[in-house]
C-alpha cells in the first residue's frame, strides 16, 4: 500500500515540530493528506508495529533536535545575562549571609516543601563555604500553591526573620535538613521554632500579618518577573539559573565573571 509513502509523513512531521521545515515536504505532506485522508487509519489498521517503531523514532528525532535547539537558546540567554544581568531588590532590612559587601550575591527564590529546593539548599551551603568570605546570599519566597505546607513555612520563616535573622537563618537549614518532617505541618513547624529559640507568642500574632504577607507576595513577584516559574530559581550577580544544579555550575559562572572582569576573587 502505501506505507512507504506514510513513513514519509510521519519522518517529515517530526522534522517540522523541530524546526528543520522543508517547504517541499511540506507541500508534499499536506497533497498526500488532502488526496486521501485514510491512508493513516489504514496504514496503523495493517502495520500497527512498524508504524509504531516509524512513530517512535521520528519523536527520538524530534526530541534531540528539539534539546539541541533549547540548549543554543540556553547558552545565548546566558551569554546575555553576563552583559545585561538581573537585579533583584535588596531591600534595607534585607537578611543577609555573609558579609553585606561581598562580591558574589546568590540570590534563591525556593519552596520549604519542594524537594528539588533540598538539592538547592545543599547546592548554596556548598557555595558559601567555597566563597566564604566573598559571597553574601540572600533567601526570597516562590512558595508553589500544590505544596500545601510551602506557604505556611514561608510565614513562619518570615515570622522568625521579624524577630532575628540568625534564628530564622536556623530555622531555614533545620527544615530543609528535615524536610520529609513537613507532612506533619504546624508541629513539626512549631517544634522547629522553638527548636530555633523563637518567642512562639510574638511568632503566632506575626504570622498572618500584613508585613509577612506582602513580603512573600512581593518575592512572588519578583520571581515571576524573572519568569522564573518553578523553584529552586537562582541569580548569581545577576545570572539567572533556573533549577537545581550541582554547585560546580555556579563556579563556572563564577569563573566566567571573573574572566570578563566583573568580580575579583
Amino acid at each position: 500500500m502505501k506505507f512507504a509513502k506514510l513513513l514519509v509523513v510521519f519522518m517529515s512531521a517530526a522534522l517540522l515540530v523541530s524546526c528543520t521545515s522543508d517547504e517541499k515536504m511540506k507541500q508534499q505532506i499536506t497533497k498526500i493528506l488532502k488526496d486521501d485522508p485514510k491512508v493513516l487509519t489504514e496504514a496503523i489498521e495493517k502495520h500497527p508495529a512498524e508504524f509504531i517503531e516509524a512513530l517512535q523514532k521520528a519523536a527520538k528525532n524530534a526530541q534531540e533536535e528539539m534539546g539541541k535547539k533549547r540548549e543554543e537558546d540556553d547558552k545565548k540567554k546566558l551569554e546575555e545575562s553576563f552583559d545585561k544581568p538581573l537585579v533583584a531588590e535588596i531591600r534595607s532590612d534585607e537578611s543577609i549571609r555573609g558579609p553585606k559587601n561581598a562580591q558574589l550575591t546568590l540570590v534563591e527564590y525556593s519552596d520549604f516543601e519542594c524537594p528539588f529546593c533540598s538539592r538547592g539548599y545543599e547546592t548554596v551551603v556548598a557555595l558559601l563555604k567555597k566563597y566564604d568570605g566573598n559571597i553574601r546570599f540572600i533567601y526570597k519566597h516562590l512558595p508553589l500553591s500544590f505544596h500545601e505546607q510551602a506557604m505556611i513555612s514561608a510565614k513562619y520563616y518570615e515570622a522568625i526573620r521579624m524577630q532575628d535573622e540568625k534564628k530564622a537563618f536556623a530555622f531555614h537549614d533545620e527544615v530543609f535538613k528535615n524536610q520529609r518532617k513537613l507532612k506533619n505541618g504546624v508541629a513539626f513547624l512549631d517544634a522547629t521554632a522553638k527548636q530555633v529559640g523563637a518567642d512562639m507568642a510574638k511568632l503566632k500574632k506575626d504570622l498572618n500579618s500584613e508585613a509577612v504577607t506582602k513580603r512573600i507576595e512581593a518575592d512572588m513577584k519578583e520571581a515571576g518577573s524573572f519568569g522564573m516559574q518553578g523553584t529552586p530559581g537562582f541569580l548569581l550577580n545577576g545570572v539567572p539559573v533556573r533549577g537545581a544544579y550541582p554547585p560546580e555550575f555556579f563556579v563556572n559562572i563564577v569563573e566566567e565573571l571573573q574572566k570578563r572582569g566583573k568580580v575579583k576573587i
